[in-house]
């Protein structure tokens, strides 16, 4: 009845008590000022996470309620478990982007439509970056005659979205590249500090 009661659901807290068991399980309580919760992630899940929980961590876990019927213990099934703090970045760039908007930045007739064929592909990014060899794999996979020409910048930290604005700049004053793709990958939605 209990299992059945919820749908999965969506819980926030700081990690304490991780125990990473040999078999590949973790076994961990989500606490805040008022309350914990056991909570356990499967190996076939956690196998699929992006970053490396420890205890202290804020989070916020997909969960499924569950009994571990053998000790009658009440905890939560964690399907998918992100860092803390995403809801709030998420509803600022939808904030930022909902102010672009009104400034008629995306608005369709502004927009160029990118060639077909381009002559030369530049790439704003930073040379360190794990996107870059993602984004090169792709396009020497796709368009292998195609010549490249980096554009090299940090991509994160403070004050990247400055030096951003600069490659690009550059790149315009150049005049050597017909479509430039701005590169910076982990999947994260952590802004680079655009004010």
């Amino acid at each position: 009845m209990l299992e059945n009661a919820f749908a999965p659901l969506w819980v926030s807290g700081e990690i304490s008590n991780l125990t990473q068991h040999a078999s590949g399980h973790w076994y961990f309580s989500l606490k805040d000022e008022k309350a914990q919760v056991r909570c356990v992630m499967f190996r076939h899940r956690n196998q699929y996470l992006d970053f490396a929980p420890k205890a202290g961590m804020q989070v916020e876990a997909r969960v499924l309620v569950s009994l571990y019927e053998p000790r009658g213990d009440f905890q939560l099934n964690v399907e998918s478990m992100r860092p803390g703090g995403l809801g709030a970045l998420y509803e600022a760039f939808a904030k930022l982007k909902a102010k672009l908007e009104a400034e008629g930045l995306f608005d369709a007739a502004r927009k160029r439509a990118l060639p077909v064929f381009p002559r030369q592909i530049g790439l704003i990014t930073s040379p360190q970056a794990a996107a870059l060899r993602d984004v090169l794999a792709t396009l020497k996979r796709r368009m292998p005659s195609i010549p490249i020409v980096l554009y090299p910048t940090p991509v994160q930290g403070k004050g990247a979205h400055l030096q951003i604005v600069q490659a690009i700049k550059i790149a315009g004053r150049r005049k050597e590249c017909d479509v430039l793709i701005l590169c910076r990958g982990g999947g994260s939605r952590r802004p680079v500090g655009i004010q």
